[in-house]
């Protein structure tokens, strides 16, 4: 799964799965770019570049793509990884504020994003791009209904646009892990964390490495009769 001369562009890579993924990606030989609403100020020695963005702002995401083709020449790769968990709620005290935000983060900056980078795809006559799900987006969390619901759309997205773009050659997937360990599952409920860890078949959480590489797979030419897809990293959690 050799990835040397690839550019690679990972949103949301400063920590956690983003992270993972791009030294996974820098590891495999492709060039890297992370961009985060928090950039290191000095990324790790196989990172080549960090840009802020904020992925549900338009003018973020082109300024972003236009410093990574200014400075690296091309986006091979594009990982939507960059994904907020929102509020734990009910429905009934669920803010629409919240509900937008969670939207705008996780299903409008993968439309933008993607919607950003195809077009160079589509005159270099190849690509991929990865976006990350959730085992929520198939099943829905009880007190998490917007996350489940912007995972679903991210589902929903990655197949539609999957279609459009086959003439191109760019390959278009998505990855739904189950709970992984990483600094946004803290943000949650011990009981609530608890709870979704017991519907884990293999009785524990999994690793953020164990997501970067089905993504490394998936943007690799070893996948490459495989689009429209949505591939779970759920520890058996689910069988369907």
């Amino acid at each position: 799964m050799d990835l040397t001369g690839r550019v690679a562009l990972v949103t949301g890579a400063a920590r956690g799965i983003g992270s993972a993924i791009a030294e996974r990606l820098a590891s495999a030989g492709a060039t890297v770019a992370i961009a985060d609403l928090d950039p290191p100020t000095v990324p790790s020695s196989t990172i080549s570049m960090a840009v802020k963005a904020d992925v549900s702002c338009s003018k973020d995401v082109t300024r972003m793509v236009n410093d990574v083709l200014d400075r690296l020449g091309r986006i091979d790769i594009l990982v939507n990884n960059a994904g907020v968990v929102g509020p734990e709620a009910p429905v009934r005290d669920l803010g629409e504020a919240d509900w937008d935000r969670v939207m705008n983060t996780n299903v409008k900056g993968v439309f933008l994003c993607s919607r950003a980078v195809i077009g160079h795809m589509a005159e270099r006559g190849r690509g991929a791009i990865v976006s990350i799900a959730s085992i929520s987006g198939k099943e829905g969390n009880a007190n998490m209904a917007a996350y489940s619901v912007s995972k679903a759309g991210v589902i929903c997205f990655t197949k539609a646009l999957a279609r459009e773009v086959l003439e191109d050659n760019i390959r278009v997937n998505c990855v739904a892990p189950a709970l992984i360990e990483t600094e946004m599952t803290l943000s949650l409920d011990p009981d609530r964390a608890a709870f979704l860890t017991s519907k884990i078949p293999m009785g524990r959480l999994g690793k953020p490495g164990e997501v970067a590489a089905l993504v490394h797979f998936l943007a690799s030419d070893e996948a490459s009769f495989t689009t429209g897809q949505c591939y779970d990293v759920s520890g058996g959690r689910a069988t369907y």
